[in-house]
């Protein structure tokens, strides 16, 4: 090991050029406060699952997270969901949501904000700041650091750990090793000691490195971070470029990055609250139309406009135990105020587009913007939009007289089926949550390559209840399927429905093509085999061979 990091050294030498090199001034002592497996928790509280329960959180069909509990049954990052609930059968899994982790950890930095000032979120769950000002507020940085815990504690977000070090990096990874103690302290000037043994793997835990990089330097007999850091900065920049520069100013805690607080957002949302509350439809409307006029103004002088809101609904605690209904309404282009109260009677109109009278009064209606645009992305373009502005407030006004689900949408989604990969959704709406939800979801399941999918060019005629049809070989009998993926003849005649007469000569045909879903589930499973042919007149037809016989799936139009 010696000799090899001694000719890689070596190899490396070179004019202490790097601008790096001979600074005198190191990192900040600073305070990473940790809350593990924050995904978990996040997913765990709104899911309402207890503490104690064996959760995964998956990401594109693999582990991305999971649960003590879980881990104590032999689940890990990586595993596929068969290989993790065959290592526990009680396991839970939910979809891992990024922007979940993001609000519910909103309201942490919040509070801590509110305990000490310049806190930066290095990502949902895990934060820093400078302990010298905490330090001498609160009479040390371990008493500092204990504050922070209970802080967050308070919370209800037990386990919360913290460590103190030079620099976030060595921080972070200090809490990371503080076990079951919460606090765990590294003396000034002793990080890189505390670094130096632990692996190179660490840097690309971190996200400093990638995993090319070091694989590359642990062929080259660099194992350590002690190793790393006694390459010469110089050459490493130039061999492995700037990022792996600060990784090996960081190896070696001489990184002198200081902690970034972050700008805390502005709170755009409005709430608008009554007593006594009100009963209908169209007092609620009539009383927060101006209101939601002044937000969208304040947005436009912010040169912002919202293009999806989150509308919560209070009830009277009087005629229940006051509930809060919540859901999310997007816009195809932005939000007027008199778009938002249309939403919002929609979302009250629970009986229909003729209802006026509530369920249970009403005493808070509040607003958030989920997202916001710049108006620049916004403006009309170079020949004016006026046409889609035309059918866009043609589409809204009929949606307002018929109602939410008045008009709908097709967007793509996930699925093997044709009928399944048409998803219709209200106009303005994303897909709801049982189907795909998020936008980038909606993507990704889209470009998936879903085994056993048909290929493009698609048909544009899908059929939602597929026609049986009747499909026959030159002796009559109608064409089969076994076992191994054969027909039992070749498609001689074909009609689009099951009458004899209107039988007519296949002149091309293609296939069959397996389709096999959930096949590991008794009861979900479903087997089909697909065809293509030509009729005589002309037309292509996608066939779908089901239990009860073909079926016309689509049509080649």
């Amino acid at each position: 090991m010696t000799a090899l990091t001694g000719s890689l050294t070596g190899s490396l030498t070179g004019p202490a050029n790097d601008p790096g090199v001979g600074r005198t001034s190191g990192p900040d002592r600073t305070i990473v406060l940790w809350c593990p497996d924050w995904p978990v928790t996040a997913a765990r509280a709104r899911a309402g699952l207890p503490a104690d329960a064996p959760v995964a959180l998956l990401d594109r069909g693999t582990v991305f997270a999971c649960s003590t509990a879980a881990r104590g049954a032999g689940v890990r990052r990586g595993l596929t969901v068969r290989e993790a609930q065959f290592r526990c059968p009680d396991l839970i899994a939910l979809g891992y949501d990024r922007v979940l982790d993001d609000r519910a950890f909103e309201p942490v930095i919040e509070r801590l904000e509110d305990m000490t000032p310049g806190v930066q979120v290095l990502r949902p769950g895990l934060c820093a700041v400078r302990s010298r000002g905490p330090a001498r507020f609160y009479g040390s940085e371990w008493a500092a650091a204990e504050t922070l815990i209970a802080c967050v504690a308070a919370l209800g977000i037990p386990g919360a750990r913290a460590g103190i070090a030079d620099g976030a990096f060595a921080a972070e990874q200090v809490a990371r090793d503080a076990g079951t103690a919460p606090v765990r302290v590294v003396p000034p000037g002793g990080s890189a000691a505390f670094l130096a043994v632990r692996p190179v793997t660490t840097l690309v835990d971190a996200g400093l490195i990638d995993g090319e990089l070091a694989t590359l330097l642990r062929r080259l007999g660099v194992h350590t971070l002690r190793d790393f850091a006694a390459l010469p900065a110089d050459r490493v920049r130039h061999r492995f470029g700037a990022a792996a520069a600060r990784a090996h100013r960081i190896a070696g805690a001489t990184d002198d990055s200081r902690v970034v607080p972050r700008v805390p957002p502005r709170h755009r949302e409005v709430a608008f609250d009554w007593e006594p509350p009100l009963d209908r439809v169209d007092q609620v409307t009539f009383a927060i139309r101006a209101g939601l006029d002044d937000f969208v103004r304040a947005l436009a002088a912010s040169r912002l406009v919202c293009t999806e809101v989150t509308i919560e609904v209070c009830t009277d605690s009087a005629a229940g135990v006051g509930a809060v209904q919540t859901r999310s309404w997007r816009h195809p282009r932005w939000f007027t105020g008199a778009d938002i109260a249309d939403r919002v009677r929609w979302q009250l109109q629970g009986a229909g587009p003729g209802a006026s009278e509530l369920e249970a009064a009403i005493t808070r209606v509040r607003v958030i913007p989920e997202r916001v645009d710049s108006t620049a992305d916004h403006e009309q373009g170079l020949w004016d939009s006026g046409p889609d502005e035309r059918i866009h407030h043609a589409l809204t006004r009929v949606q307002g007289l018929l109602g939410h689900d008045g008009v709908l949408t097709a967007v793509p989604g996930g699925g093997r089926l044709l009928r399944d990969r048409r998803v219709l959704v209200p106009w303005g709406d994303a897909p709801p949550a049982g189907q795909v939800q998020p936008a980038a979801a909606r993507e990704r399941a889209a470009a998936a390559p879903w085994p056993g999918r048909l290929p493009g060019l698609s048909p544009a005629t899908v059929f939602t209840d597929p026609p049986p049809v009747l499909l026959l070989a030159p002796d009559g009998a109608s064409v089969g399927v076994d076992d191994r993926g054969v027909l039992s003849g070749a498609p001689a005649s074909f009609s689009p429905g099951l009458r004899q007469e209107d039988l007519g000569a296949v002149t091309a045909w293609a296939g069959p093509w397996p389709l096999v879903e959930h096949w590991w589930d008794p009861v979900r499973a479903h087997h089909s085999q697909r065809l293509q042919l030509v009729d005589a007149s002309g037309t292509a037809w996608l066939l779908l061979l089901e239990a009860a016989g073909w079926v016309a799936e689509a049509r080649y139009d």
